[in-house]
């Protein structure tokens, strides 16, 4: 323990306070009955708690140092705690420009958190604060930064994050990113892992001529609304039984129902648009709770699929049409909107919204995007939004309508 040399003359001081050791319950009370009895000022109180391990700062003004470190140290000695004083200028700190980074991955290794560390670094920023949001089904940190140039942080990221099997972001840190409050979601490939529009190729006999044609449109290689009236074209004769047996086929991507949950949880409305069908999406806004769907509808005649699409059709600049027609209907400012997809005719959605994030996305899409999510779980997206795992859990088992799914189904499948 150590302490500063103190001048005898009483004027007001600036110590900085800083405990660490084994935590247990009376430690900051017993600390600050120690700086109330010294007649302290509190100007910042920081503390955090790793693996039972206590680490505390305390800045704080007195005149009366001497009695009130003595009081400290013997504090500290009673509870088996190290305690070191430091003398700060007096003068407040500036306002610093805030942000966050987020890192997920299957795993972070040292390496890989250095790599995120050292980027930041190049681009004059400096780490505040670490605080990991989940173990599980991925590892995520959140890495509050301050001052640093975004761009420059933002593309020194993207070239780690191209080397490494990790996600990255960063974001301004303010009420904006603490304030979402409507997330748009994509369907195929996104909320659910198939493209419907293949399922129901396969059924019709078409399976390898439409997959072609979905790829090319989801890359960005040919028209959009061409392609989907050609793949539509080709389902022309199947009936009302297979579009039942395509309806049993749709798996959603794992943590899907969590993250829906959980958002609905926090007040936040929820949307999902498609260029699939209506058959489909409609069924999955009612099983999962979402308070608005939009999507195209394929045309029936005599219980069989015509080849058509009937009324308007939903192409990118239609999707993000959507977004901003519920936004505005709930009265959201687009800054406090999310959408997540995947393929080319989600970017103009991407790009209006307050954040627009690439979920397993098309290479075009990835690179135009806010930011990307690779891991295969949709509710990695809550790590982005500042909100943890252990959250999560806790709102879980506080539900008694909520019946957690088993942990690894029969066939091997994670939870949705």
């Amino acid at each position: 323990m150590t302490a500063p040399t103190l001048s005898p003359v009483s004027e007001q001081k600036t110590i900085l306070v800083s405990v660490s050791g084994p935590d247990g319950p009376g430690i900051s009370a017993g600390l600050m009955d120690a700086l109330h009895a010294g007649g302290a000022e509190i100007y910042d109180v920081e503390q955090i708690v790793v693996r039972g391990r206590l680490t505390l700062e305390v800045l704080f003004g007195v005149t009366t140092e001497q009695a009130t470190i003595k009081d400290l140290l013997f504090f500290g000695w009673e509870k088996g705690l190290h305690i070191d004083f430091e003398l700060i200028e007096a003068d407040p700190a500036p306002i610093k420009r805030m942000a966050v980074v987020t890192v997920i991955g299957a795993t972070v290794s040292a390496a890989q958190f250095g790599a995120v560390a050292r980027a930041i670094a190049n681009g004059g920023g400096n780490i505040e604060r670490i605080f990991r949001l989940s173990r599980y089904p991925v590892v995520s940190y959140e890495l509050v930064i301050s001052n640093g140039d975004l761009d420059t942080i933002r593309t020194e990221l993207v070239a780690v994050a191209a080397g490494a099997p990790i996600d990255l972001a960063i974001q301004p840190d303010g009420l904006e990113r603490r304030a979402k409050r409507l997330v748009v979601l994509d369907v195929d490939s996104t909320l659910i892992q198939q493209e419907v529009i293949d399922l129901l190729a396969a059924e019709a006999g078409h399976a390898d001529e439409v997959q072609r044609i979905t790829a090319a449109a989801m890359a960005g290689d040919i028209d959009f609304i061409d392609s989907l009236n050609r793949r539509v074209a080709l389902l022309a004769g199947i009936g009302h039984d297979a579009l039942a047996r395509v309806a049993t086929q749709m798996t959603l991507t794992p943590g899907a129902k969590t993250f829906i949950r959980t958002l609905r949880r926090m007040g936040l409305k929820t949307a999902i648009v498609s260029a699939g069908f209506t058959r489909f999406t409609e069924a999955l806004a009612a099983e999962l709770g979402v308070d608005y769907a939009l999507s195209n509808t394929l045309e029936v005649v005599d219980g069989k699929v015509t080849g058509r699409l009937a009324g308007e059709l939903v192409d990118a600049k239609r999707k993000e049409q959507f977004l901003t027609e519920v936004a505005a209907k709930e009265g959201i400012p687009m800054s406090q909107t999310v959408a997540v997809g995947d393929g080319a005719n989600d970017l103009l959605m991407l790009a209006a919204a307050g954040l627009g994030i690439a979920f397993n996305a098309k290479p075009i899409v990835t690179e135009q995007a806010d930011t990307a999510v690779s891991v295969p779980f949709l509710d990695a997206i809550l790590f982005l939004m500042g909100v943890s795992r252990d959250h999560v859990e806790a709102a879980d088992a506080a539900d008694p309508e909520y019946h957690p799914p088993p942990l690894i189904d029969v066939e091997g499948t994670p939870p949705v």
